[in-house]
């Protein structure tokens, strides 16, 4: 069924659909809220009917569904530019799978027409994101719109987990970084390389991610630590600087309310990856400077675990232990003999 035009009545604005005979209307501030409870409703109306009636089965498109996620969940999430841009891809690379009923989508049909695909097109890290993401939108349609009884991505195989990345970083890699940057420590930073080093060397004496660094603002430092008022997990954290990290700062002299002269992931992004094509290291990522950091903390600076995990933010210790801290056999070695 196709909804009706919004129409605007004043400050407001009002829908009205006819279902089976019944008028159905809703006054609300804006043209979107009308449509999402218009859709809404239509929704209520045609499952009561179906659980009175089990053998009907209305044609409601997963891009329908893709699109409703986003209106009422996606858009107010942290991911939501990562979101719509894969709803959008969905869209486009799959379009029998977006045109196709959600009542119609089984696991062996997504293992056979989206998984099998996907897996020779990117890596299992990626697939699996993506996979969330679409489960994550089917359970909605479960829970939330009570379209369907079971999520279809549950029973679908899918890719193992890579393994945990376990890339160090050398002093003389950093020093080829800065060489290729021309950049020293110390050097009031004077260009967007100068920066970009300067936001990994930061990385690794701090253990903040690329995005905390990038938006930390002038008065979120204070004189022994830095306050990020929102991270990766939503919650903000406090982060201790050492004495390497202060001294960092003051190589930072302009008069902008951020650090640094980064506001998008992708100009950062670039950046990054011109230095690094310049010093010749090809398995390097800026995500790596968070692994060595916290390696550090704990085989340089002997912090427990436990007070690691105020410093970097994870709640969970097991993911902090398995994933980032990555000491060497000879580290461990050096550590039992000391």
């Amino acid at each position: 069924m196709k909804l009706p035009k919004v129409i605007k009545r004043g400050d407001a604005y009002r829908i009205t659909f006819m279902y089976k005979g019944q008028r159905y209307s809703c006054t609300r501030d804006s043209e979107k809220d009308c449509q999402l409870w218009a859709a809404r409703k239509l929704i209520e109306l045609q499952t009561n009917a179906e659980q009175l009636d089990p053998t009907l089965k209305r044609h409601f498109p997963v891009s329908k569904l893709f699109d409703l996620y986003y209106d009422e969940v996606g858009k107010t999430k942290k991911s939501a530019k990562y979101i719509k841009l894969k709803i959008q891809n969905f869209k486009i690379n799959f379009p029998s799978l977006a045109s196709a009923s959600v009542h119609d989508i089984t696991s062996e049909i997504l293992s056979k027409q989206f998984k099998d695909i996907r897996v020779k097109q990117v890596q299992s890290s990626t697939l699996l994101r993506e996979i969330s993401l679409y489960s994550a939108i089917f359970t909605y349609a479960v829970n939330e719109l009570f379209l369907l009884k079971d999520n279809p991505f549950f029973n679908m195989s899918k890719p193992p987990q890579p393994a945990n990345r376990d890339r160090r970083i050398s002093d003389s890699e950093i020093d080829r970084i800065l060489a290729a940057a021309q950049y020293e420590r110390g050097k009031i930073c004077a260009s967007y390389d100068h920066y970009v080093v300067w936001a990994f060397l930061f990385a690794i004496e701090t253990t903040m991610r690329q995005g905390e660094i990038r938006g930390i603002k002038k008065s979120d430092v204070f004189d022994d630590f830095i306050r990020l008022p929102k991270t990766k997990n939503g919650a903000k954290r406090d982060v201790p600087l050492t004495k390497a990290a202060k001294d960092m700062l003051a190589w930072l002299q302009h008069d902008d309310e951020y650090l640094i002269p980064f506001r998008s992931k992708d100009s950062f992004s670039t950046a990054w990856e011109r230095v690094v094509k310049k010093a010749k290291i090809d398995d390097l990522t800026f995500h790596d400077s968070r692994h060595e950091g916290i390696t550090r903390m704990v085989h340089l600076r002997k912090l427990p675990v436990e007070i690691l995990a105020k410093i970097t933010g994870h709640k969970r210790i097991d993911i902090l232990v398995n994933t980032y801290y990555n000491p060497t056999a000879s580290e461990i070695a050096k550590m039992l003999s000391d």
